[in-house]
């Protein structure tokens, strides 16, 4: 590749799930030519299926990539604009050793970036082969072989939405309003959901000109919430920029946090049947309590999907979930897909619907606690300050429980925190939940005071608005 230096080393654009930073900053052409010609040897792979989302630097990185992979000897199978559920259905349906879909998910336009994942979808993290990859790229000088891969197109779009089809109930009766966020939710949705539902922001548009592609934002949630109350709807839905994650709006045009609509989903799954339900380390306790009495086995792990989807393989968990709003399906081989997530939580809105009920109903039926939601604290000593935290709360009171393989979550009787470090941006994650308000607000200002030393001048910022 010409042009360019090799700018990822020590840059940090490998993540903890994936590969994602701001293009021709934090990598750049020739970077993305390295990974594209190391993944062959890495996956033990001779066919790379690739996707690509609609950001406007995703062709300059699907030329570089494919042109890595062709250089290795290896061929690529090319299925075009997709959303990153597409590129994990086709990887394990169609028995792909490897996969790459470029794309920086629900980051501003900027942002690019590779999901990368191995034989049956299964993610590369890491821990589980993005460091290594890190070190490959540095190392060598590709040196293209004498009988260079090819490129072929497969068209995946009418196979995938079959695929889709049977898990859409009868939403007749349902008023829906339906936000694209500009990015791939919108190549499929109109097809599966037909015209009825509102839509807004459903044109494909990589510079995302209405919102930013973070439904976890509030400010991106507000056109979605406006369309809901003006047009009296039942609920409204919010993609982000690869189709990966999916949020939602009551009825009273309040957005749902994320981690509650694990519980809504058991609804679907958990009538009538004992199953394994996987959930993060940030969730409600609202939540395990709702899974155990619809019958279920709640079981906590680490947060990110590369973690999510191999702890759903162990345990063969129906389905699974997280605050930032994936949902993951044994189904949908342990992946996650925010259409098919989305088209669940439909069918039960439209029951509901029939039984007199609301998804705001529901929902304060589920959730009993006062929450904090996640807060980001911009801090330095991100070790530091977690010890510190740990060891002032355990010293004055001995914890009913205590977990420590995702940060720290230390549990009460009456409240808990996590607090951990953001796999993916520079920020301590605090989420705080207790018995009721006032708790919550003693507690909340208790722990600021132990972190005040360590947050740096205007650095808490909420993610989550409740």
């Amino acid at each position: 590749m010409k042009g360019y230096g090799l700018s990822i080393s020590g840059m940090g654009a490998f993540k903890a799930y994936d590969i994602r930073g701001v293009y021709d900053t934090d990598f750049n052409g020739e970077d993305v030519y390295r990974i594209g010609f190391c993944l062959p040897a890495l996956l033990s792979a001779d066919n790379i299926l690739v996707g690509r989302d609609v950001r406007v630097s995703s062709e300059e990185i699907y030329a570089s990539l494919t042109a890595g992979i062709t250089d290795a000897g290896a061929n690529v199978t090319s299925i075009g604009l997709s959303t990153t559920p597409m590129v994990y259905y086709a990887t394990a349906q169609h028995a792909f050793k490897a996969s790459v879909q470029i794309t920086a998910s629900h980051n501003p336009a900027e942002y690019n970036g590779l999901k990368i994942s191995k034989e049956n979808a299964v993610p590369v993290g890491y821990d589980t082969g993005l460091a290594e990859l890190e070190k490959m790229i540095i190392a060598i000088e590709p040196t293209p072989v004498e009988n260079k891969g090819s490129i072929s197109n497969l068209d995946l779009k009418d196979e995938y939405i079959e695929f889709m089809k049977p898990y859409l109930a009868d939403i007749s009766e349902l008023k829906v309003g339906v936000d694209c966020s500009n990015g791939m939710a919108a190549i499929l949705i109109r097809d599966i959901l037909g015209d009825d539902p509102m839509y807004i922001y459903d044109t494909l548009d990589g510079t995302f000109p209405n919102h930013d592609p973070n439904p976890l934002i509030d400010d991106n949630v507000e056109d979605l919430k406006k369309l809901v109350m003006e047009n009296n709807l039942d609920i409204g839905v919010i993609y982000d920029g690869d189709a990966d994650r999916v949020m939602f709006v009551d009825e009273l045009g309040q957005f749902v946090r994320p981690d509650l609509m694990i519980a809504v989903i058991a609804l679907y799954y958990l009538t009538g049947k004992h199953e394994n339900v996987l959930y993060d380390i940030r969730t409600s306790r609202a939540v395990t309590e709702y899974i155990e009495l619809m019958g279920g086995t709640p079981n906590m792990w680490k947060v990110g999907h590369s973690h999510a989807k191999v702890k759903m393989r162990e345990l063969d968990a129906i389905y699974g979930g997280e605050l930032a709003g994936h949902y993951y399906f044994r189904d949908f081989f342990y992946c996650d897909s925010a259409i098919l997530a989305s088209l669940i939580v439909l069918d039960i809105v439209a029951q509901l619907k029939k039984e007199g009920q609301t998804l705001s109903s529901l929902i304060e039926n589920i959730d009993s606690y006062s929450s904090t939601g996640e807060v980001n604290l911009k801090i330095e000593d991100k070790q530091g300050a977690m010890e510190t935290l740990k060891n002032k709360l355990t010293k004055k009171e001995k914890p009913v429980a205590f977990y420590d393989f995702d940060g720290y979550r230390i549990e009460y009787m009456d409240w808990w925190v996590n607090v951990r470090k953001s796999n993916t941006e520079p920020y301590l994650r605090l989420v705080i939940e207790a018995i009721d308000d006032g708790l919550l607000l003693e507690k909340q200002r208790e722990i600021e005071g132990i972190l005040k030393k360590f947050v740096a001048e205007g650095g808490s910022q909420k993610v989550l608005e409740l």
